[in-house]
């Protein structure tokens, strides 16, 4: 078995004890999961030891995303090991312990002014992952000579209780002069991490649209009508035919990006545009033709398909839809003429 291979046992055998749920009013995240998989260390995989994190590669991060999109786990693992903390190690701050909730937030709205050593936040944030939940928070803010990445604890913040459809904290937090460690980035630095937030989104998509797809098999499989299962019958056959090919397009993509983002490539901003459209529209097709299959069971509160495809309606349209995304592909792919059309999708896709 390969490291990689125990870390998935290992985060499912967590997933084995917390069941999944839709976060409410008063349990607005998973608590006890996050201290699971803090106390295995799961929460810094990923993240360089030398920065405070429990080291590993970028593979082993997104295998722990994926195990816990799939299991509608509400904890913000992606938003700490795949955008805030690279986003913060890279901008040179320093990493906060790896055991306390890190996430992220566009702030195009938020002003950041050097303030001698530190720099103060000014403005408001919507929409912010868990951010009611999380004990810091990452900001791509707006610093006097462009963009800046903001570093700050959320206690004492100003927070709304605002939430996506599947229940998950999506606050909008309230600055008024607040201090916090900055690091300004440049245009490429901005691109990687909005490229990086989309492909956290993709991977948790892939992973939850999978799922989907499987327990829509088995669920064919098992149920009977008019003698026979589901999965006997042409059309549920064709339906089921479909979701896979949705799926299998995904996962191609999405871990196309992947490895585009751990070689360092320079076309992984268009690698995860390309990602992040193609999930999106996805679940278009998966979730609908998933409820279709499972019939009036599929929307009551005691079945578990809700509980992802709550999931894939939000995640679709979180860290930009599939318009901006196919805007920036676009323009990416057209950026050197007619003529460089077919090197940039081969070099993309």
């Amino acid at each position: 078995m390969s490291d990689q291979d125990l870390v998935v046992e290992t985060v499912r055998g967590l997933l084995t004890r917390h069941e999944p749920f839709d976060p409410t009013p008063d349990r607005r995240w998973d608590a006890g999961l996050w201290g699971a998989l803090a106390g295995n260390g799961l929460t810094g995989v990923g993240l360089p030891e030398s920065a405070g994190g429990s080291g590993g590669e970028l593979a082993d991060a997104v295998a722990i995303v994926r195990t816990l999109a799939s299991g509608a786990a509400a904890v913000p693992v992606a938003e700490q090991l795949l955008v805030a903390g690279p986003a913060v190690i890279a901008a040179g701050l320093s990493l906060p312990p790896v055991d306390e909730p890190l996430t992220f937030g566009h702030a195009e709205g938020v002003r950041a002014t050097p303030a001698g050593d530190a720099w103060t936040l000014t403005g408001t944030v919507a929409d912010v992952p868990w951010g009611s939940t999380s004990a810091h928070v990452a900001l791509l803010a707006t610093g006097p000579d462009g963009a800046v990445l903001a570093l700050l604890p959320t206690t004492g913040l100003p927070a709304s209780d605002a939430v996506n459809l599947a229940g998950e904290p999506r606050s909008t937090l309230t600055l008024d002069g607040v201090p916090a460690l900055a690091a300004p980035l440049n245009a490429a630095q901005v691109r990687e991490l909005r490229a990086g937030y989309a492909l956290a989104r993709a991977v948790q998509l892939t992973a939850a649209l999978e799922q989907v797809l499987a327990w829509t098999v088995q669920y064919a499989g098992e149920r009977q009508q008019f003698g026979r299962s589901l999965a006997k019958f042409q059309a549920i056959q064709m339906e089921l035919a479909e979701m896979a090919g949705e799926v299998t397009a995904v996962t191609a993509l999405t871990d196309a990006a992947v490895q585009a983002l751990h070689h360092g490539s320079d076309d992984f901003w268009l690698a995860a545009a390309a990602a992040k459209v193609r999930a999106g529209a996805a679940v278009e097709v998966v979730a609908r033709l998933a409820h279709q299959v499972h019939g009036a069971i599929g929307f009551t509160q005691e079945h578990k398909l809700h509980h992802l495809t709550k999931r894939l309606w939000s995640w679709r349209d979180e860290a930009g839809s599939e318009l901006v995304w196919s805007k920036v592909l676009a323009q990416g792919l057209l950026a050197d003429g007619p003529d460089g059309l077919w090197p940039a999708l081969t070099r993309v896709v």
